[in-house]
């Protein structure tokens, strides 16, 4: 059975529109849960031998550890991620530092190693196993800001940079058709996509606070990027091959629309459930360390695959003007 997605294309908006929504929404109205990378912080990596770790109690020391760490009576660190490392005998400690009005470079310095030394000492006071620092990272605040800030530089250019290629790929292919059309939907969708998985995705962060918007947070988006284009071009190349043949000429630019996507919609499917299924499984059974990135892919895919059906084609409808 056909569906006809130009008929039920302003249900598929509206949808798109909430959800949308919901991503700002979200954005403006929930915290960002920052990794170090973003806020600037340390992160440590342990190893550990002679016994068994217990998690909960190295959270307790570390975040007895966190009050001590202070400036004129205000705590700096302003978030604590402890994981362990899967398949190893070692675990990491994140922290994350938030710099107070008025405090200096080097106070703020001296904080840090304040707190590394505490939770060393107090790791060296277990019992029951031997801890050993093996990795130790500084991440400054200044770097923090700097990827902040070419993040969502990175990712518009990125966007801008696909809609410009697929404007000089279908350049001429057709008749008294702009190849702006379909950059114009490319742009749209891409944005869509982006703007909605990070939505969901700052959801998550605050309802499970290990979830962190880190660089491997940009880095999903840009593969997402990647992924949702791929589908997109099949579904453009599919309406653009059928307006060529002479069998088309008289037929109505919606009918020819949802026959391209009809036509396409079940490699899509097919391709974005394998896809899904893969990523499912590595974000439960995968390593801690990249259970954030995967589920941003997985918002992603899913996103990706309702724009490239449901949104690109019937709004390549309403834009380009070939309604007859």
């Amino acid at each position: 059975m056909k569906i006809d997605f130009i008929k039920s294309r302003f249900m598929y908006y509206g949808f798109a529109f909430v959800l949308v929504l919901i991503s700002v929404g979200a954005y403006f109205a929930l915290p960002l849960n920052l990794g170090i990378d973003m806020t600037g912080g340390v992160q440590a990596e342990y190893d550990y031998s002679d016994g068994q770790i217990n998690m909960d109690t190295l959270e307790s020391l570390v975040n007895e550890a966190k009050k001590n760490a202070v400036y004129s009576n205000t705590e700096v660190v302003n978030n604590i991620n402890i994981y362990k490392i899967s398949g190893e005998d070692k675990f990491v400690v994140e922290a994350g530092f938030s710099k107070i009005s008025g405090i200096s470079d080097k106070d703020f310095e001296g904080l840090k190693t304040k707190f590394k030394d505490d939770i060393n000492g107090r790791f060296a006071g277990l019992s029951s196993v031997k801890v050993v620092m093996s990795r130790y990272i500084n991440v400054g605040e200044s770097f923090g800001d700097y990827i902040k800030k070419t993040a969502y530089i990175t990712l518009a250019l990125v966007i801008l940079s696909i809609s410009l290629y697929i404007s000089y790929a279908f350049r001429g292919s057709i008749e008294g058709f702009s190849s702006f059309s379909f950059a114009s939907v490319t742009a749209v969708s891409l944005f869509h996509d982006v703007i909605i998985a990070f939505g969901l995705y700052i959801i998550a962060s605050y309802f499970f606070p290990e979830y962190k918007i880190d660089t491997f947070f940009i880095t999903a988006m840009l593969t997402v990027l990647g992924y949702s284009i791929n589908d997109t071009i099949v579904v453009m190349d599919r309406i653009r091959s059928n307006l060529r043949l002479p069998e088309n000429k008289k037929k109505d630019f919606g009918t020819i629309i949802n026959n391209s996507v009809n036509e396409t919609m079940t490699r899509s499917l097919y391709t974005s459930f394998t896809v899904f299924i893969v990523l499912v499984a590595m974000f439960f059974f995968g390593p801690e360390t990249i259970k954030g990135f995967i589920l941003a892919l997985i918002f992603g895919t899913v996103v990706g695959t309702y724009s490239s059906i449901a949104i690109a084609a019937p709004l390549l409808y309403d834009i380009s003007g070939k309604k007859n």
